[in-house]
């Protein structure tokens, strides 16, 4: 289980930043796409480095399982680097200089060298083992790694964080906060460390090979980057079912008021039966076209005089703040039915119907905004007063 969960995470890897090279090569520096290159490949390398079907493939040669872990840290020691250089590119553009950062990076790898060359240690099945004279070695070796890598990420983390927040809604803020994700799983995966230290301080014993935990925070770290960084390739596609039933739920919740006027104004129909052959998106466009039809088509009935009674009514009987204004649309509707069904006119045919609520020129915030005005027209007692009380002023029959 935990071998497949990390090949999985490496091909995903491999698989999702390359994409992110193919898809961005012309319109990316390659400084900064060799970047986030460079930290795919070596968390692939990570995480896959120590695993059983490596030792396999090592024939078991000693060289192999002794050096294997330092191997492991260093491609994490490689993708932490590379994660702070795609971040520093990002910030100050492509041509920005690593700066103080590259050189304690290379530091600190060869003080990580140095400790584990001292540390000695030597593999007995599927541990590490350190003779005791030797161990603060490993234990300053795991610290180290430990140190530098929970503070790069997090500084990295903190930038996505502030990016994701500063960008505007849609798959780029997505995008981001999935990045942010992936680091604060890499931190997690840096922490685990920890275990190791505890065991070495404990017998002097460490497991040689990724656990459970590690493999899970290791792929988790993998998958939310490539999806965060790859997402305005996939993200389209995924979105598009959503979409679909976004509409299609739209298009069902104004349907009771789309009814009712269709049946006061049958000539809002553009074409019955066609209704969901070319998709819901364009059924929801074109019912929110035939409501706004007949809302125009009953003009001459609205009374003007109404909206402001119902708005003071509304308050009286504690209607939420929030639905006071579909409340007014529904109320005033309600009455422009009655009133046509009476034949009496309020007004001229080419005067303004009343608006309660101003609403941006487009297709979703005017479905959102007629199924509010729909859920009044169906559940407000308010509605259903103003329309009982206009049917007895006009005389029209229940």
């Amino acid at each position: 289980m935990i071998e497949t969960l990390a090949y999985l995470a490496c091909v995903l890897g491999f698989a999702g930043f390359g994409m992110k090279l193919l898809e961005a090569g012309r319109d990316q520096p390659a400084r900064t796409l060799w970047f986030l290159a460079g930290f795919g490949i070596c968390i692939a390398l990570g995480i896959t480095d120590g695993m059983p079907a490596m030792d396999e493939l090592a024939g078991h040669h000693r060289w192999y399982a002794e050096y294997a872990p330092l191997a492991g840290d260093l491609a994490k020691f490689g993708a932490i680097g590379f994660t702070v250089a795609f971040t520093r590119s990002m910030r100050f553009g492509a041509d920005a200089r690593l700066g103080r950062h590259a050189v304690l990076s290379w530091f600190v790898i060869a003080v990580e060298i140095v400790l584990f060359i001292l540390a000695g240690p030597d593999r007995a099945g599927d541990e590490t083992v350190v003779a005791v004279e030797r161990r603060p070695f490993l234990i300053a070796y795991e610290l180290v790694f430990v140190v530098y890598g929970v503070l790069s990420l997090t500084l990295v983390a903190v930038f996505f964080a502030r990016f994701a927040m500063r960008a505007r809604a849609g798959s780029l803020r997505t995008g981001l906060w999935l990045i942010f994700a992936g680091v604060v799983a890499a931190v997690a995966w840096t922490l685990w460390d920890l275990d190791d230290v505890a065991a070495l301080v404990s017998d002097g014993r460490v497991e040689a090979t990724e656990d459970l935990p590690a493999a899970v925070l290791g792929a988790a770290c993998v998958v939310l980057a490539v999806a965060g960084s790859t997402l305005s390739v996939w993200g389209p596609s995924l979105a598009t079912p959503f979409r679909w039933l976004r509409a299609y739920r739209g298009y069902r919740r104004i349907e009771p008021l789309w009814t009712v006027l269709r049946d006061a104004v049958p000539g809002i129909a553009l074409d019955p039966a066609r209704g969901l052959g070319r998709g819901a998106e364009f059924a929801l466009y074109r019912r929110v076209i035939e409501i706004r039809d007949g809302h125009l088509a009953l003009r001459p009935y609205f009374d003007p005089d109404l909206p402001a009674r119902v708005v003071d009514r509304a308050r009286r009987d504690g209607v939420p703040t929030r639905r006071v204004a579909a409340t007014v649309d529904a109320a005033t509707l309600a009455a422009a039915l009655v009133a046509r069904e009476a034949d009496h006119r309020f007004q001229p045919d080419d005067a303004d119907a009343p608006l309660s609520r101003a609403v941006a020129a487009d297709v979703s915030a005017e479905a959102a905004w007629l199924v509010e005005v729909t859920r009044a027209w169906r559940r407000s007692a308010l509605v259903a007063d103003v329309r009982r009380e206009t049917r007895r002023e006009l005389g029209v029959p229940v």
